[in-house]
């Protein structure tokens, strides 16, 4: 199961993963459905902040053969990081502002299942959704991905002992003096703390001021998969998109060569914690 394409996500690597650190890039999606442009309200530039722009280029860069999930589906169209219950009725008429699946305060502010504003350009929609178009997407390309990351997280938990999933996102400046990288866990139920403190020391190596749990602490991709009792560990990893992205341009700059560096040392360092279960196991 090498580079095997899907309508929603790529799915790089073997099935049984030959690394215990799987990685997921759910929020650099740029297959835009017409669908979803024939309904805009603002330019389609308007949904870039809704982007993690090209933070799957690092996880490209710095991958050599773990197994891999990269959406390509935009969060605009669903976000895989908001439960499928996270349905909001300002934007999908098939839930009801008085019965609204799972109110969250993402959802109240416009960022659930479906993002229903962004700033600066406000609200998006030219109207709400139909119901039954929403519970499409969620079938077609929500399920499927938090399916196939549970399994790909479960076979290597079972070959490895233990499986650590790095999900990848960037985000906008913290401004100065502000944390460069972001790691979350949850507040500790999503991953053990002795994993997370070897991933920012990671970080801290490649001279990267880091913050965790602030102002991110992870989403439902952590909640859902993350399981430290049973070895299966989930952290965030948010990059300030300033290091590696021109601000002109918004594409890849040279500062992605470093942030794959700190990446892949960030891989490695996580995988080593697999070494010694494996020669107890073998």
């Amino acid at each position: 199961m090498t580079d095997a394409p899907s309508r929603s996500f790529d799915l790089h690597g073997p099935a049984t993963p030959d690394s215990p650190v799987v990685l997921s890039v759910p929020h650099a999606g740029r297959d835009y459905p017409r669908e979803l442009i024939d309904a805009l309200r603002v330019p389609l530039a308007a949904l870039l902040p809704l982007e993690d722009r090209h933070v799957d280029a690092i996880a490209h860069a710095a991958r050599r053969g773990e197994t891999m999930m990269v959406a390509r589906r935009p969060r605009a169209w669903i976000d895989l990081n908001r439960s499928e219950r996270e349905r909001d009725p300002l934007v999908d008429d098939g839930v009801t502002p008085h019965a609204a699946p799972q109110p969250s305060i993402k959802l109240r502010s416009g960022l659930g299942l479906v993002p229903r504003r962004v700033a600066p350009a406000g609200e998006l929609w030219r109207g709400r959704f139909a119901g039954k178009a929403i519970e499409r997407r969620i079938a077609e390309d929500h399920r499927p991905y938090h399916e196939t990351l549970g399994a790909l997280l479960e076979a290597a938990r079972a070959r490895f002992g233990i499986a650590i999933l790095i999900d990848l996102h960037s985000m906008p400046t913290l401004g100065v003096g502000g944390a460069q990288i972001v790691l979350g866990d949850r507040f500790g139920r999503a991953a053990a703390s002795p994993i997370v403190s070897i991933a920012e020391a990671a970080a801290r190596a490649h001279g990267f001021h880091t913050a965790l749990n602030t102002p991110y602490a992870g989403g439902h991709i952590l909640e859902r998969h993350g399981a430290p009792a049973r070895d299966v560990h989930a952290i965030q990893v948010e990059i300030d998109r300033l290091l590696y992205l021109d601000p002109l341009t918004l594409e890849p700059g040279p500062g992605l060569v470093r942030m794959a560096a700190m990446l892949r040392a960030m891989i490695d360092a996580l995988a080593d914690l697999a070494l010694p279960r494996l020669a107890a196991a073998e």
